[in-house]
């Protein structure tokens, strides 16, 4: 009887061993243990707990029991150590480290496979997004989630359409505060013909006038996808522009 305590104490100290973490007590159909839970293996515990070869570390209710978590102290190494067959623990020891190594390269190659699937849909966005947000800004608005074309970009705009941008801007830079350049959104709703103006005949005028050297536009330099109301936005070469200031 004692041979087989031992035996149990010997076995749950190597456990002990490997997982500095601390480790349940007693096994359970769902988790490992250091013992197994049977009569002869709580006898062997308690023995353990009351000679300081192992320490409970952290307990918690389960039902009406106590789940316990205990490590290995020094004085339970030092006796694996001395009393042990060096032979066994040193078996057991590689069997469990084994059996980590495995764990962590099934734990790699899962965050490996994760880690390419992201890059996938990544890699993806990236390709769809600049292909949505052309398709927005230089066709139109969209309604009801389709996009309708708007005017030609080759359309003349009108005199009086390109006189009120240009007085928008000058209004925009001379105000206190305003030394930025002035979105584009921001830009159309100041325009004095906003609710008669669409935003292709407001892109028509912009191409225009920065044609004719009377405006600069400048590019969006954050993430396409984080690009605010994207259908005021146009392509100038091959920048996204976003803000627009009076030459």
């Amino acid at each position: 009887m004692a041979d087989k305590s031992n035996r149990l104490i010997f076995e749950a100290l190597t456990r002990a061993a490997a997982e500095p973490a601390g480790m349940p007590l007693y096994a359970q159909k769902s988790e490992p243990g250091l013992f197994p839970a049977t009569t002869l293996a709580r006898t062997a515990a308690d023995r353990a707990k009351a000679d300081g070869l192992i320490e409970v570390v952290q307990t918690e209710p389960k039902g009406r029991a106590v789940r316990e978590v205990c490590v290995l102290t020094d004085k339970g190494m030092h006796f694996l150590a001395r009393e042990a067959n060096p032979r066994q623990v040193l078996e057991d020891l590689v069997r469990v480290l084994e059996d980590r190594q495995s764990a962590v390269t099934e734990l790699a190659d899962s965050a490996a496979r994760m880690a390419a699937g992201l890059q996938a849909v990544r890699t993806a966005i990236e390709q769809v997004l600049p292909k949505l947000t052309l398709t927005v800004v230089t066709n139109g608005v969209p309604m009801n989630g389709i996009l309708t074309p708007s005017r030609p970009a080759t359309t003349a705009a009108p005199d009086n359409l390109m006189a009120d941008v240009r007085a928008r801007l000058a209004e925009w830079h001379a105000a206190s505060g305003s030394s930025q350049d002035c979105p584009l959104p921001e830009l159309y709703r100041k325009l004095e013909s906003n609710g008669q103006v669409s935003v292709g005949q407001f892109h028509d005028a912009l191409r225009q006038l920065y044609d004719d050297h009377q405006i600069y536009l400048h590019p969006w330099t954050g993430p396409l996808y984080a690009l605010p109301e994207p259908a005021f936005a146009l392509m100038v070469g091959h920048e996204v522009a976003y803000y627009a200031s009076i030459r």
